[in-house]
């Protein structure tokens, strides 16, 4: 038996011999199941709602290792986790009470302190497996990969619980991989929290998926709690002693009851303290932002920030819109009356405020800006550039991503410090400071009543008594053809000034909207892009609008640059990818970290995405680009939730409108995400769809752009195509193919009609050929979002529901995917067409590198 962490042979054989008399603590399960320490190739499965009592909170744990000095203690083990309706459940690391009474566990409820799939909960029936390749992988009860360590070819040679709740993959000489290097929204005693490392809050302890607006983290300067907008909203921050300029800390730990900052290993101050401690001891980041440090053992519950933040001081204690005084929320009013803002809960103040009419960036001229005296946010990021109320308040209106503008001042409004606020979370009401001051101005939309346009008639009568010299008449034609070339002339260069004063304007227009962007976005001088990308030296690949390069930032993260290349169209995409996505976060959506406008260079900064685009893995027969079919279903959900995301869930509904293998990118763990935002639209959520030009990708276009009258289902019309792209491994149309079977769509609709729908499944991967009845049902989804007519395409969230096995695909599909007949007798739509014929300048990328 190896030696592991600074522990004998011989003290890891002893613990087996230890642990055997408390075979049945946690639960009705095997006797293998019970020691600290698994070798490979060992299966466990989760079976936790039929064999496992409740505990005192609703929950139910299978403890599949356990962890424990001795009885009447707290112990540590991970295994299957639920709470609530049990519906769904964790692979977790937890905190339990080891009784002496032989085949019980304490009723007192587990404590999760950490969990591998809070985005991705398992159903009864997941497996757990440690593979023979040392990989650490949990499924779904359909066979799907919900979370997995990577680590298969590393030498793995077992899985360890230790007593510090620390869960690891080991081989004979080293940690392959710890549960500690991934926090989730807990640190115990021992676990370090490095810089770049953050802890995340779940929304509650039955939902848990991540509320990423609310986060814990460390950098060389401190430790700060902060909400994650763009400039992040920070309520709290504790700095290290300034004892040398030259030190930079590295983590902080968890150490003897103490919360301590360390520089390399060296313990630089305590940050807080508390005089009782055990192994159960753990500090944990609440949804609401409060971080507790809890002790199991001793009954100890402290709240760490109790010391420097009030009620009022949190992001979350009035909700969005919501204003703190003592302790009570209210809504912003004007003249006592809230004629703009509702509560969202009237029994429910802390819950927030909304909005009685949601702002729309396409009725800006319609936005007035509310001036309330008093009011400031928890976090104050001056704008330098404007010192004067007036000015601040202007910068709001012309900015559509500013929520609201606060002037803080001390005598006068005059002078002072703007902050623009893209999102509005808890403010407090600063009428009890002494010094300074502050107004806040809350942009509202405004819809009066128009009065009717009434045009003005300038005409003037032609004397009709006017007589004309004989004269005139005879050089009549001389002094027309002159006249009319002296005229046209002049409409020539007055149209090129026209131009050139509103080219000027335009670019005037831009820079003033993008001056505000970095009140949400990072923007970086071009120089300094040169010298990220090395002279844009390495180049990711290219496509209709420009070029993407790799750079790397000054503190080491990799980013994608890309540059736009041209005027017109180019410049519409450059704005619409900084409105639409520089204020939006989703796991599934490429995150913009900034941009670039100094004179005709316009440059976009993204995350890096290792694995590149999808086509990449799906159109390139290579053994060294496969994927497996759990990888393709996983892929398909993630694209599906970043949809949803833009579609239901932001404040304005977002269609991206070119949705297409080369525009999802995959993470080294090929995990998908949603990029390339430059032909979205924005549309407000009191309209049902809205008239455009054709734009997007030949191919993936939903028959109803005929017609130019869009909805978010054309969306679910290119997603369709995606997903035979992905299940096919092939283009939508493929001119290296005979002409009966070219075009994807019409050759599923054969397959169908033959009912040999296996045929056309990727047959360039052995596990796709083993999976082939999961793939034909996941054609079915695609036929439902490929459906002509767009009322009977599935929303989005309807898609994720049966991709989740929660319902059942609709019945009666048509697999004529051409839109319906048209009263009028217009010809039906054929995407043949397009592809062969069509003139438009819409090119497809081909950004296929990673980026």
């Amino acid at each position: 038996m190896v030696s592991f962490c600074g522990l004998p042979s011989f003290f890891l054989s002893f613990s087996f011999v230890l642990l055997s008399p408390f075979s049945n603590f946690i639960g009705a399960q095997d006797q293998d199941y019970d020691y600290p320490i698994a070798t490979l190739s060992k299966r466990w499965t989760n079976n936790a709602a039929s064999d496992f009592p409740r505990h005192r909170d609703g929950s139910i744990v299978q403890a599949i290792l356990l962890r424990a000095k001795e009885a009447n203690s707290p112990a540590f083990a991970c295994g299957f986790y639920c709470n609530g309706n049990c519906n769904s459940y964790l692979f977790a690391i937890f905190i339990v009470q080891v009784d002496d009474s032989i085949g019980s566990i304490a009723s007192a409820s587990p404590q999760v302190v950490w969990s591998a799939n809070r985005n991705n909960p398992v159903k009864i029936g997941a497996t757990l497996d440690l593979t023979s390749e040392g990989d650490l992988v949990l499924k779904d009860v359909d066979g799907t990969i919900a979370w997995s360590t990577n680590t298969s070819g590393k030498s793995v040679v077992g899985l360890n619980l230790t007593y510090l709740g620390n869960l690891v993959l080991f081989n004979d000489n080293e940690i392959v991989w710890q549960s500690f290097d991934h926090p989730t929204d807990s640190l115990v005693l021992g676990q370090k929290l490095r810089v770049g490392q953050r802890l995340m809050p779940s929304v509650s302890e039955t939902n848990w998926t991540i509320d990423s607006m609310i986060t814990l983290s460390v950098n060389g300067d401190g430790l700060f709690a902060q909400v994650e907008t763009d400039p992040p909203q920070i309520y709290f921050k504790s700095r290290g002693p300034n004892l040398n300029a030259s030190i930079e800390f590295s983590y902080v730990e968890l150490v003897n009851g103490s919360l301590s900052w360390f520089s390399n290993s060296t313990l630089n101050m305590s940050l807080i303290s508390v005089p009782q401690t055990s192994s159960a001891q753990f500090i944990k980041l609440g949804s609401d932002g409060h971080l507790k440090i809890y002790d199991r053992f001793y009954g100890l519950e402290k709240e760490l920030f109790e010391a420097v933040l009030k009620d009022c001081d949190y992001p979350t204690a009035c909700g969005q819109y919501g204003i703190c005084s003592n302790g009570q929320c209210s809504c912003p009013t004007l003249s006592g009356q809230t004629i703009y803002f509702r509560q969202v809960d009237d029994q429910q103040p802390h819950l927030g405020c909304s909005e009685n009419v949601p702002l729309s960036c396409g009725a800006s001229h319609q936005q007035i800006l509310l001036e309330l005296e008093n009011i400031t946010s928890l976090s104050f990021t001056p704008d330098l550039t404007h010192k004067d109320a007036s000015s601040c308040k202007e910068a709001c209106a012309k900015n559509c991503s500013c929520k609201a503008a606060i002037f803080q001042y001390e005598w006068n409004h005059t002078n002072g410090n703007c902050y623009l606020l893209t999102q509005v979370f808890s403010l407090v009401n600063a009428a009890e400071y002494v010094y300074p001051s502050y107004t806040t101005f809350f942009k509202v939309q405004n819809l009066p009543n128009e009065a009717p346009y009434t045009p003005i008639d300038n005409h003037t009568p032609i004397d009709n008594h006017t007589q004309i010299d004989n004269h005139m008449s005879s050089h009549l034609p001389t002094i027309l053809a002159s006249s009319l070339g002296a005229l046209f002339v002049m409409m020539i260069f007055i149209v090129a000034i026209v131009l050139f004063i509103q080219k000027r304007d335009d670019n005037q227009g831009e820079e003033d909207y993008l001056d505000q962007a970095p009140g949400m976005l990072n923007r970086f001088a071009y120089g300094n892009l040169k010298t990220i990308t090395n002279e844009f030296s390495k180049k990711l690949g290219e496509g209709g609008f420009g070029s993407v390069f790799e750079g790397t930032l000054s503190d080491g993260t990799k980013v994608a640059v890309k540059r736009l290349d041209g005027f017109g169209q180019v410049k519409k995409s450059f704005l619409a990818e900084v409105e639409t996505i520089g204020n939006i976060h989703h796991v599934n959506l490429v995150r913009l970290v900034g941009f670039c406008t100094e004179k005709s260079q316009r440059l976009l900064i993204y995350e890096y995405m290792s694995n590149g685009s999808l086509d990449r893995w799906i159109f390139h027969k290579s053994s060294e680009y496969i994927l497996d079919w759990q990888q393709r279903k996983n892929i398909i959900l993630n694209i599906a939730k970043g949809l949803n995301y833009l579609h239901e869930e932001c404040r304005q509904k977002i269609v991206h409108l070119d949705i297409k293998p080369q525009n999802i990118l995959l993470d080294g763990n090929f995990n998908a995400k949603v990029a390339d935002f430059g032909l979205s639209k924005l549309i407000d959520r009191d309209q049902s769809q809205v008239v455009t030009t054709m734009r997007g990708t030949p191919g993936y276009l939903a028959p109803e752009w005929l017609n130019a009258t869009i909805t978010e289902k054309v969306d679910v019309y290119s997603f369709g195509v995606v997903i035979l792209e992905i299940v096919c491994g092939r283009k939508i149309f493929d001119r290296s193919l005979d002409e009966d079977d070219m075009y994807l769509l019409s050759l599923f609709k054969r397959k169908v009609e033959e009912e040999r729908l296996l045929d056309i499944v990727d047959k360039s991967s052995d596990d796709m050929q083993l999976n082939g009845p999961h793939a034909v049902n996941m054609m079915r989804i695609a036929a439902w979002c490929l459906q002509g007519d767009y009322i009977k395409r599935p929303s989005m969230s309807m898609v994720i529901k049966v991709l989740e096995g929660t319902v059942e695909v609709q019945e009666d599909l048509d697999y004529d995917f051409s839109a319906p007949p048209s009263t009028s007798g217009a010809a039906r739509f054929d995407p043949m067409d397009i592809e062969f014929n069509a003139t438009t300048a819409l090119l497809p990328s081909v950004l296929s590198g990673p980026r």
